[in-house]
């Protein structure tokens, strides 16, 4: 960090020399300060005193993982959101995209990468958003869902594709089709400024497009669907058991 430091002084002072300190110096100097910030202290300067404290409790994916689960799922009602971690806390419920968005800022704020996993479906089917992890040098996913499938998965696989694999025979449609068709790669979240994803109001259509549009891999050949079974009704039994009752009132 010293040398960091250090270079950025050198950079601010080349660029800024004669320029009124009022104007373009102090511009530059504020965004070398946010150059020395790491993005752990960027997200931890957003947050409120509460906020803080709650995710300075979430300092494992395994904890992160316990407290997605005391969270009701978010039925949207109301209608379609995207809600930021922000708006998670306060409204005490998410949806398996806006679990993922907490589990990434939690594992952010301590210092590991805020990457997403997106799975994509056949076009009557849902997708699926994860939030990914590695320890000791292994991949394991944060999940928020309201079924007993496509859940957390344990730090146990040396790919992400091999991770990814580890959902397919849980992705079923009601009629026994398999669903899944691809995953995205590793999608980091600190591409982008905090303040857009982290404690945005406004719900993050902007960011589930990104997500969308960014590179896929298929499951698998398309000269292998044909070959694909259709799941045992046990199987589809299985998936009717859910976690949260859905309150029409």
């Amino acid at each position: 960090m010293p040398e960091k430091a250090a270079l950025v002084r050198h950079w601010v002072n080349r660029h800024t020399t004669g320029l009124p300190w009022s104007h373009n110096r102090a511009r530059m100097a504020f965004w070398a300060a946010q150059i020395l910030m790491t993005y752990s202290d960027r997200i931890k300067k957003l947050l409120t005193p509460p906020e803080r404290r709650l995710f300075e409790k979430l300092k494992t994916p395994q904890r992160i993982q316990d407290y997605l689960d005391t969270l009701p799922i978010n039925f949207e009602a109301s209608g379609e959101t995207y809600m930021s971690p922000r708006r998670v806390l306060r409204a005490k419920t998410a949806h398996c995209f806006e679990g993922a968005l907490l589990a990434a800022a939690a594992l952010a704020i301590n210092g590991q990468e805020p990457l997403l996993l997106d799975f994509r479906t056949i076009p009557a089917d849902e997708d699926h958003v994860i939030a990914l992890f590695r320890q000791n040098g292994y991949w394991g996913a944060i999940s928020k869902t309201n079924h007993a499938i496509l859940r957390y998965r344990e730090p146990v696989y040396k790919t992400v594709r091999e991770l990814a694999m580890s959902f397919f025979h849980e992705y079923l449609m009601w009629d026994g089709r398999k669903s899944l068709r691809a995953y995205s790669a590793p999608f980091n979240l600190s591409r982008f400024s905090p303040e857009r994803w982290v404690s945005a109001e406004k719900d993050l259509f902007w960011l589930v497009e990104a997500l969308d549009k960014s590179r896929h891999f298929p499951i698998l050949p398309k000269k292998n669907l044909r070959m694909l079974r259709r799941a045992y009704q046990i199987e589809l039994r299985a998936m009717k058991i859910v976690e949260w009752k859905h309150s029409k009132h």
